[in-house]
């Protein structure tokens, strides 16, 4: 999975869940650690609105967590405006170089479509 600096809240909370279910490496820059979440929004008389954090994230440890904080990345690569100008995605290339690498360790194993169902009587064709 690749993140960056620009993600927040629900950027940082699904690379938070991959890492902790070890689905994959991570690869870019730490997210920016902003997971807290609003409940109402209070009407001012100018028609603008407050808000107030009220809701925040903590961890099966029972530790908050990923707020000013975010997610490490498992392989740290920044793109750098002088790539970006030559067209290359820095982060992009080294995740498609990782997962290709881990393609190599362990072959996928595919599961064969299974007959096509007559959904009239929900039996399967042959």
């Amino acid at each position: 999975m690749i993140i960056n600096e620009s993600a927040g809240s629900g950027g940082d909370a699904l690379p938070y869940y991959f890492k902790m279910r070890k689905i994959g490496p991570l690869v870019g820059t730490r997210t920016w650690g902003g997971l807290v979440g609003t409940l109402g929004v209070p009407a001012t008389i100018d028609g603008g609105g407050i808000t107030a954090p009220s809701l925040a994230f903590y961890d099966l440890n029972g530790r908050w967590a990923l707020e000013n904080e975010g997610v490490t990345p498992d392989i740290e690569v920044e793109n750098t405006p002088a790539a970006e100008m030559a067209g290359h995605d820095l982060q992009l290339e080294r995740a498609v170089q990782e997962a290709l690498r881990l393609l190599e360790q362990a072959l996928v194993t595919r599961v064969p479509r299974p007959a096509s169902i007559d959904r009239a009587s929900g039996k399967a064709r042959r």
